[in-house]
């Protein structure tokens, strides 16, 4: 199905609900699917249902896991219609952006047809179970166990920092599978059903008053083989694929256009300005062209056959600073009513700006991306 700028155009003027072209109040607001999901309007409800029914929920996965199989450029004209007119993404899902390409990559048939269509319908809601107490940026370190019972793994250990883990239904995650094997020798990928007897979570409370990470428990969870995805002992494999697609995706929160232009409205609500200001935030905006543009870039190259590879470092860093710079003008854009902020009244500015902190940290450290952008990407010496 080759489709194009006009095709796409009229489909999404006659298809998207005019409530789905408005922004988000945040994340009650957006559609994560799962077991206990329920939809906030009949709009949202309409929406997924008519992308979902065209594939347009995940649009590069194969038709047979409920995607539309359009090629990336395809996907780059859907995407980019929608961003011009505002629209939500129908469904928002780790399932979508880490998982699934990992599972294309590296699952089995069997798990492919399982959990790929249940992604795509938006039917069960994953997490991801890789950071530890003591296995932060060096990640490789992590102590959490799966012992071979035969026909299952029986896990122990604990995970941090898990986003949204007492709303999910599954998670991935990374274990230990040879305590014998140094670093990343000895660690597989694992899938877990969030349900199975001991697993429990607790969040974890933030500055700004919420927050969606939580610890997450693994007390003798039972774990079949089945779902061990990859080789044995080779899950660090796994676990660098989709940290690509995780930076890619964090990255590209950064350089979203539509905040840029977010911000001009917030100046022009704001009205006469401090000129250095507004050069702020033009400067903001060509900024985000440039990262949004260097992207696209990288995207046609993998295309083509290239990798990411350690460019996704590159992406991270640079889309996370923009986040940041741009959270930081909204708050100087709002002058004293930015201070303000109330739990119980929405996301506001100051929420923003205090979780935009933390992208310095999920998704592998800003000092850590640095460092391989130093090591992998301009060759420089360790020392």
């Amino acid at each position: 199905m080759a489709i194009d700028s006009d095709e796409i155009r009229a489909w999404l003027k006659a298809e998207c609900p005019p409530e789905m072209c408005a922004p988000s109040r945040g994340d009650e607001d957006i559609c994560w699917g799962g077991r206990s999901w329920a939809f906030q309007s009949p709009a949202q409800k309409l929406w997924f249902e008519r992308c979902l029914a065209r594939g347009f929920t995940v649009p590069t996965w194969p038709r047979e896991y409920g995607g539309a199989g359009l090629s990336r450029d395809e996907a780059a004209v859907l995407y980019e219609e929608m961003r011009r007119i505002g629209a939500r993404p129908p469904l928002t899902s780790f399932g979508i952006s880490m998982l699934g390409p990992a599972l294309l990559a590296f699952g089995t048939p069997e798990q492919k047809a399982l959990h790929l269509p249940r992604i795509a319908r938006g039917e069960i809601r994953w997490c991801q179970g890789y950071s530890e107490p003591g296995a932060g940026s060096d990640l490789a370190s992590l102590a959490t166990r799966a012992e071979d019972k035969g026909d299952h793994f029986l896990v122990n250990g604990q995970k941090i920092w898990t986003s949204y883990a007492d709303k999910a239904d599954w998670i991935f995650c990374l274990v230990r599978t040879n305590r014998e094997a140094k670093k990343q020798l000895g660690i597989s990928f694992l899938l877990i059903d969030m349900a199975t007897p001991g697993v429990s979570t607790r969040p974890i409370v933030l500055i700004s008053g919420k927050s969606p990470f939580c610890e997450t428990f693994f007390d003798n969870v039972a774990a079949p083989k089945g779902n061990l995805v990859g080789k044995l002992d080779r899950g660090w494999d796994v676990a660098k694929y989709l940290l690509t697609h995780e930076r890619e995706m964090i990255a590209g929160g950064g350089s979203n256009l539509f905040d840029s232009h977010a911000l001009d409205k917030a100046a022009a609500k704001a009205g006469r300005i401090d000129p250095f200001l507004r050069a702020k935030i033009a400067e903001a905006a060509v900024d985000a062209y440039a990262s949004d543009a260097t992207r696209r870039r990288y995207v046609d190259e993998i295309a083509t056959g290239g990798e990411l590879g350690a460019r996704s470092a590159q992406l991270k860093y640079d889309g996370t600073e923009l986040n940041k710079r741009r959270h930081e003008l909204a708050m100087a854009l709002a002058g004293a009513e930015g201070l303000y902020f109330d739990g119980n009244r929405g996301p506001g500015v100051a929420e923003g700006w205090l979780r935009s902190k933390g992208n310095s940290i999920e998704g592998g450290t800003s000092e850590v991306m640095l460092d391989i952008v130093a090591k992998r990407l301009l060759d420089l010496p360790a020392d």
